[in-house]
């Protein structure tokens, strides 16, 4: 949580004698040392490699004269550091309480931030500062701030458990339901962490212990997870919900299980937990123990206690199938031993004994077989497990299985061993076709393709694909498996229903190789030999093929040969085998996939290498569309044509790697000095290669803000043409490549648009931070605007970008005042970004907070039209006004009424008290403006505010407001009559009657309405008016979407962004 591990200093000195002088001082508490070091001009403001000054270090330190010495010759009291944190947090931090008295003394901020929002507060709290929470309080308005994650004081100093921390916040106005941003309160973290006395003292200030965050977990559950068994009887004492489930169905017993504490467990279970609630996907805490890593006693426990051993998922999954994929064999015997069904099977037609012979469980499969499992029974596409088992390469287990008949007895090919034969036909296909062999051929393990041969396996017999265990060898590179097959006498150029022979996939073999799943976890320090290992071996089986007469020029039924895979696999070792072969010539355009050694034993073999494909297409065009540099270098040294155009569009491949910010490949193809005029070559539409392309996409700021579209350059005949693809895509090495060649940073598009732009809106850090530096030595003056007046600062706002909005504001925090007036908080808050948002306000404050656009509409308009509550709240935590209005006379309340917002209507009226009497330069209120747009809830919303009958039949000026409004919009009200309602203005329309579609209706509503003296009970006034309005054959309109007249719709728009969550464990 951010300050609550430690604030060790880190100085590169800490007083050893490696930091600078002045600091080495202020560590060694040598106050006469300090004042000579001070009075000889020693730098005061001295900066580490964190950007610490010596007034953070005696902050840290505490020497209070020390301190004063420094802030009386000049120190910096609010100076930051890389991280923002200033001498009073490091003070707070070290409980310093006497220099944290004297920085407050001298002005230091105590609302400072951090770069994760926390306040001397936040730090003094976690760090049990008591002595200094006493001197900042006073100086706050409020003691409920919170940081980056949502977390006020009060989180903190319950996470770090300290009893006289959390009650000195409380008696200052802590609030105890502040929620974090996964809706956590302070007493979710004393739960979870087992403070079971500051657990007692919030639930005795009045905390909520049935509150529940964003994942639905309880406090029952948060210390479930955590196995704090005295917290989880305490709850259970204050009778909380005992089988309460979280947002993924899973109950304080399904936490216990899956974490393996048993304690918990047993205390929920006495308690009376139900055993056997499922969840969401129907699994019951006893799936949860039967899979989990220590939950061997809480099986136990719950199969003591009646769990239902044969509960099955949604999928069909029993407890027994969850212990056989992690082949938990104790659990497994206990199950079996009370009742577990051996051969239940899931949805899918798997038994448990087909999951334990997938994960290679031998010892499970004993018990399984032991106990009576079916190894003849069909599961998934039709399988045995002694499929499966071969399939993922599992010999032991194939040997068990084979064991399980006892039909005949046979002598295996490589031993002495006796197996015994399956119960079963083990040439039974599955619904495709394939047997047991073909599982292993393509499983790779030559140990269970010999059991099966030895068993009497059929070799020839082909799946529904036409193909037989030795295609499935092949394709797998399956060295040994290809010789034992063929030697076995597997017919060599067999094809399939697709004319391939197993030499097709043996040339490709490195594509069709089937992941080795059961093998665990690879490592990156294995992998290189692993595959090196796997090529050779792929190359062997290639070369057996071919030394046994399998025919390279044999064509599968689109006409291609082994050749052709090859080239267009890229195994430069299986291609040098094949390539003496006549089809070397038409196979260089399959060589694209950037494999450079298989296409060099093309370019030494061939002459011409400008031979092109359907589309016209090169094997350098195809190099260069793909960004393939070596292979680009290759066919360039070799003589290929950078000339050469494609079909459709008549590029070259220098118009393919201009297009594709190919910046390497477009270098190579310019230095090849084939003619002068290369760059002039024109394609269909007559651009030339570094013209910018319409495919790399442009970005635009707009009514939607920034988004991603097409852009159409003009002609920039210099590097700078691709420096905006660079931007885009963050590709730091192209842009340092064309940075090195001079490309001019602050080069504008059409829209005026500058690199720095787009890197802003795509989020790219580093290559912000270098256009910036670049920017900067090319034109300091360069306000970096586009032709729309919007900055950098705008796009990364409104994109969410935090790390590069942090740059901007470092690099010019004043940015925001130059061009467009919608500023970037406006940007921010549109689109529902709250950490751009609180950054600009923290950064900023209130100078931004009620700016205002060119139409007068401030950053509480915008939150207001996106109905962003969250930025409502920020706004006006920081001093927001809510009663401003634009241009046309409308406050945010206005514009959340007619857009329909419900929850902004809401929040604006009840916790910010918006003014509903306001009226716009068209005369209308809030009211009218959600009557005359349908929008019913909002309109009910603002009449449970009116205690001024004055409002409900004030009259606007619009006499069109009728015709745009919705017939279901009643006006409701306690104690309002039809007389009030229907007060006449000079145009006969009031906000009662700017609910009817047209004129006539509005008269008659008006006629029906002077019927109703007085109104039903305020709950029965909805139903009644539309029944009355049923009754006389009115049929409503759809609601008019169109603005009122004489007042346009604010120009905003937003995008909405799902959020999918995860069941996990409580814990950070």
């Amino acid at each position: 949580m951010g300050m609550l591990r430690g604030w060790e200093w880190g100085w590169s000195g800490d007083g050893n004698g490696d930091g600078p002088p002045l600091v080495q001082a202020i560590f060694n508490r040598d106050v006469e040392e300090v004042r000579t070091l001070l009075s000889h001009k020693e730098n005061i403001n001295v900066l580490d490699q964190e950007r610490r000054t010596p007034l953070h270090a005696a902050a840290y330190v505490g020497d209070v004269a020390i301190l004063e010495l420094l802030i009386l010759s000049g120190a910096n009291v609010n100076a930051k550091d890389t991280v923002w944190l200033t001498p009073l947090h490091r003070a707070a931090a070290a409980r310093n309480e006497k220099a944290l008295h004297l920085l407050l003394k001298h002005s230091a901020d105590v609302n400072a931030r951090d770069k994760y929002w926390q306040t001397p507060l936040h730090v003094a709290a976690a760090n049990r500062a008591t002595k200094c929470v006493e001197a900042i309080v006073p100086l706050l308005s409020t003691v409920n701030v919170a940081d980056r994650t949502g977390r006020t004081a009060l989180h903190h100093a319950v996470h770090s458990g300290h009893l006289e921390m959390v009650n000195l916040l409380l008696n200052k106005g802590a609030s105890l339901s502040t929620c974090d941003k996964k809706d956590r309160q302070p007493i979710h973290w004393a739960a979870f962490l087992g403070h079971l006395e500051v657990l007692k003292l919030l639930v005795a200030r009045g905390a909520d212990v049935a509150c529940k965050d964003k994942k639905g977990y309880t406090l029952l559950h948060t210390a479930a997870a955590s196995g704090q068994i005295e917290v989880v009887r305490h709850l259970l004492r204050l009778g909380v919900e005992i089988d309460e489930p979280n947002s993924f169905g899973n109950t304080a017993l399904h936490i216990a299980c899956y974490m393996g504490q048993d304690a918990v467990a047993n205390e929920l279970v006495n308690y009376g937990a139900n055993v056997n609630q499922p969840n969401e996907k129907g699994f019951t805490p006893l799936h949860f123990a039967a899979v989990s890593t220590n939950g061997a006693l809480c099986l136990e426990l719950l199969v003591n206690n009646g769990a239902d051993v044969n509960f099955q998922s949604k999928e069909g999954k029993s407890p027994l199938h969850m212990a056989a994929i992690h082949g938990r064999f104790t659990r497994s015997q206990i199950l079996i031993q009370n009742g577990s069904e051996i051969d239940c099977a899931d949805k899918y037609g798997n038994t448990p004994l087909h999951v334990a012979a997938r994960y290679g469980h031998e010892l499970l499969i004993s018990t399984l077989m032991t106990n009576g499992a079916d190894t003849a029974r069909r599961g998934i596409h039709d399988m045995f497990p002694l499929h499966l088992a071969v399939l993922f390469g599992f010999s032991d287990c194939c040997r068990k299985l084979l064991s399980s008949g006892q039909l005949y007895s046979i002598v295996s090919s490589l031993s002495n061993e006796h197996v015994l034969s399956a119960g079963f036909d083990i040439n039974t296909p599955d619904n495709l076709g394939r047997t047991c062999l073909h599982a292993a051929a393509s499983g790779g393990n030559v140990e269970c393709l010999n059991l099966l041969l030895s068993s009497g396996a059929d070799l020839r017999r082909r799946d529904k694909f036409g193909r037989t265990p030795l295609h499935y060898a092949a394709a797998n590179g399956s060295y040994q498996c290809t010789v034992t097959l063929v030697t076995a006498g597997a017919s060599i150029n067999e094809a399939d229903c697709k004319g391939c022979t197993p030499l097709h996939y043996a040339a490709a073999s490195d594509t069709y190789r089937r992941a080795e799943t059961h093998s665990g976890n690879s490592h990156d320090a294995d992998e290189e030999p692993l595959k090196e290992s796997r090529l050779k071996e792929a190359f062997f089986c290639l070369e057996f093929l071919l030394d046994n007469g399998a025919d390279p020029s044999l064509r599968d039924k689109q006409g291609y040969t082994a050749v052709h895979y090859a080239a267009a696999y890229g195994n430069r070792q299986n291609l040098e085998l094949v390539s003496a072969w006549r089809d070397v010539l038409a196979a260089i355009p399959w060589a694209y996939n950037g494999h450079c050694e298989a296409l060099k034993t093309l370019a030494e073999t061939l002459v011409n290498l400008d031979v092109r494909d359907h589309k016209g297409r090169t094997a350098l065009y195809l190099a260069t569309e793909r960004g393939s540099t070596e292979c680009v270098e290759v066919l360039t040294s070799h003589g290929a044509s950078a000339l050469v155009k494609e079909r459709k569009r008549k590029w070259t491949p220098l118009h393919a790697a201009a297009a594709n910010g190919n910046t390497d490949s477009l270098h190579l193809l310019l230095d090849s000095g084939e003619r002068a005029d290369i760059t002039d070559v024109m394609d269909i539409h007559g651009q030339s290669p570094l013209q910018p392309q319409p495919f790399w996409g442009a970005v635009s700021v707009g009514r939607k803000g920034v988004a991603l579209s097409p852009g159409a350059g003009g002609g920039d005949p210099s590097p700078r043409a691709v420096l905006w693809p660079q931007a885009v895509t963050g590709c730091e090495d192209c842009l340092a490549a064309l940075l090195d060649h001079d490309a001019f940073v602050l080069c504008r598009d059409f829209k005026g648009r500058t690199p720095i732009h787009f890197a802003s809106a795509c989020g790219h850090l580093e290559v912000l931070r270098t256009l910036l530096q670049a920017a900067l030595s090319t034109d300091p003056l360069d306000s970096v605007v586009d032709y729309s007046g919007y900055s950098p600062m705008h796009w990364a706002s409104y994109s969410g970008h935090e790390d590069c909005l942090e740059l901007l504001l470092e690099h010019n925090p004043f940015a925001y005042l130059e061009g467009n007036p919608f500023t970037p908080l406006h940007c921010a808050v549109i689109n529902n970004q709250d950490g751009t948002a609180e950054m600009l306000v923290e950064a900023l404050g209130a100078k931004i907070v009620n700016s205002r656009d060119a139409k007068g509409r401030t950053p509480l308009h915008a939150a207001a039209f996106a109905d962003n509550i969250h930025g409502l709240q920020l706004l006006l935590r920081h001093q927001a006004e809510v009663d401003l209005t634009d241009k046309l006379g409308r406050t945010p309340l206005m514009v959340a009424s007619e857009n329909g917002h419900t929850a902004a209507v809401e929040f604006l009226l009840y916790r910010a008290k918006a003014n509903i009497t306001v009226l716009d330069v068209n005369k209308n209120t809030a009211l009218h403006l959600a009557c005359s747009k349908g929008h019913e809830k909002c309109a009910l919303l603002i009449l449970g505010e009116t205690h001024d009958l004055g409002l409900i039949n004030a009259s606007n000026s619009a006499l069109q407001i009728a015709e745009a409004g919705l017939g279901a919009c009643p006006p409701r009200g306690p104690g309002r009559g039809a007389g009030e309602l229907t007060a006449a203005c000079p145009l006969g329309h009031t906000p009662a009657l700017a609910c009817a579609p047209n004129k006539d209706v509005a008269d008659c509503l008006a006629l029906i309405l002077s019927t109703m003296k007085p109104f039903p009970p305020k709950d029965a006034i909805s139903s009644f008016s539309f029944n009355l309005l049923k009754n006389c054959g009115i049929a409503a309109k759809s609601a008019a979407c169109g603005a009122l007249p004489n007042g346009g719709s604010c120009p905003y728009g937003k995008d909405r962004h799902n959020a999918i969550g995860l069941d996990g464990c409580y814990s950070e």
